[in-house]
């Protein structure tokens, strides 16, 4: 009886690329021995017609210098790629065409691709066809954007002695994350790095929303700004906070109160500032500063005194609006929306798991995602988990070093362990031989090789 052959040992090109690709920006690099932030680039995922009716592709927008009633159109909606006539160009424009910022040979290359929790399997599907049939990528691994947040040395975070750099790269086996970014924000248990599905829970509020939301309040009180989605989204991230006592700042900000429920108490923000408007002839990006209430800023603000050398600043006086914006993220009812607010997220999530699982998961909560960088969103957050959380379990939270680039660094200390790589990439061969619907099975975890 012949002696059956031995499977193939498959081979992995060396060079590995890692793409978070986000809904605002994608985070795209080349995994090194050892990898570090700046090897990441962040590259918008978008392309953007400005009112010269030029358009710009991904990262040709870092050359753009007029910003006003800029339109974009985005590839990825409400956190799925729904668009691959987009991206498909941002694709282009940054691996393939000469010059570009990330030039690679796709047959040459193992690709990691992130992607949202519950993603549609027909959107996962057509994805992969592309990647491997258009692309032609030598191998190529479709997996949720947290679950690369385990390849972190997550102990560290939380005071640990780092781990020693060539130990293997073992996900960490219990950690809970909150990812809170522009489409969405999602709770993500992993055990052993993989996501536990029937735990995950979404709030279908993230950046855009709270972009949009501050673009409505303003043109209400102030000028019309529904067309300056860029504009309105550096605002938001120059002058919003997280209020950590809600009320009171309300309070402060009421024109009925009297001037002693005013004025700010030792440790308090003052509410009101101003933002100087940019002018796209003189200067890229506005600016926040203390707010001046005298009549020769107002007189500045017209015009009246640049015969006196001052120059003409156009600027907004915001009050509540810093605070209000980002509340949406805590208490989705304030624009009626019938979903619980982050820390509620948290508990609903861990009802999903076994109480056996809360201790170790409280106990390893990671934040990531570019809305966990608004000034006072950890303190709130914090407080109002440890409020709900079980008494007898100890809440420990710590958000990434870099939380917008966190996924990324996580692909690529999986990338730098070559037995872990080789562990979750599928080749093209496998690909041509088995089909799509087996791809799918194997990136879910329901087959196993």
């Amino acid at each position: 009886m012949p002696r059956a052959s031995k499977p193939q040992e498959r081979r992995l090109p060396a060079q590995t690329l890692v793409i978070d690709n986000g809904a605002h920006t994608m985070k795209a690099g080349f995994a090194t021995s050892t990898p570090r932030l700046e090897d990441c680039q962040i590259i918008p995922n978008c392309l953007a017609k400005d009112r010269g009716k030029r358009v710009w592709i991904g990262a040709q927008l870092e050359n753009c210098n007029d910003f006003g009633e800029i339109a974009f159109r985005r590839p990825v909606e409400k956190g799925f790629l729904v668009n691959w006539d987009a991206e498909r160009a941002i694709f282009d424009s940054t691996f393939l065409d000469r010059g570009a910022k990330l030039l690679c040979d796709p047959h040459e290359t193992n690709l990691i691709l992130t992607e949202a929790p519950n993603t549609p399997a027909a959107l996962q599907s057509n994805c992969d066809q592309i990647i491997f049939e258009e692309y032609e990528f030598a191998s190529y691994s479709r997996c949720l954007s947290p679950s690369l947040n385990a390849y972190h040395d997550i102990q560290t975070l939380f005071g640990a002695t780092p781990r020693e750099p060539n130990i293997q790269a073992l996900p960490a086996e219990c950690l809970l994350v909150i990812d809170s970014g522009f489409s969405h924000s999602t709770v993500t248990p992993l055990f052993k790095g993989r996501p536990i599905q029937q735990a995950i829970r979404r709030l279908d509020i993230g950046g855009k929303v709270l972009t949009n939301y501050l673009k409505e309040l303003v043109s209400i009180r102030h000028y019309n700004m529904l067309d300056e989605t860029h504009l309105m989204n550096e605002i938001k991230e120059a002058v919003c906070y997280v209020s950590a006592d809600f009320k009171r700042d309300l309070e402060r900000t009421w024109k009925g109160a009297s001037s002693s429920r005013k004025k700010a108490l030792d440790g308090e923000r003052e509410v009101v500032v101003d933002y100087v408007l940019p002018d796209y002839n003189a200067h890229k990006h506005g600016f926040m500063r203390p707010h001046d209430p005298s009549p020769t800023a107002k007189m500045r603000k017209m015009g009246s005194m640049a015969g006196a050398g001052d120059a003409i600043e156009d600027y907004m006086t915001l009050c509540n609006e810093r605070f209000t914006v980002p509340e949406l993220l805590f208490n989705p009812g304030d624009v009626g929306m019938k979903q619980e607010g982050l820390p509620g997220l948290v508990l609903q999530s861990l009802s999903g798991l076994p109480p056996g699982l809360w201790p170790a998961m409280l106990a390893n909560i990671l934040v990531v995602g570019g809305n966990s960088k608004i000034e006072g969103f950890m303190e709130r957050l914090e407080t109002e988990i440890r409020q709900l959380a079980p008494s007898e379990c100890v809440v420990r939270i710590a958000r990434a070093p870099d939380p917008i680039k966190s996924a990324w660094l996580g692909g690529a200390y999986l990338a730098s362990d070559r037995s872990a790589l080789q562990s979750v990439q599928v080749t093209r061969q496998e690909y041509q031989e088995h089909g799509s619907s087996w791809l799918g099975k194997v990136f879910s975890g329901a087959l196993s090789r």
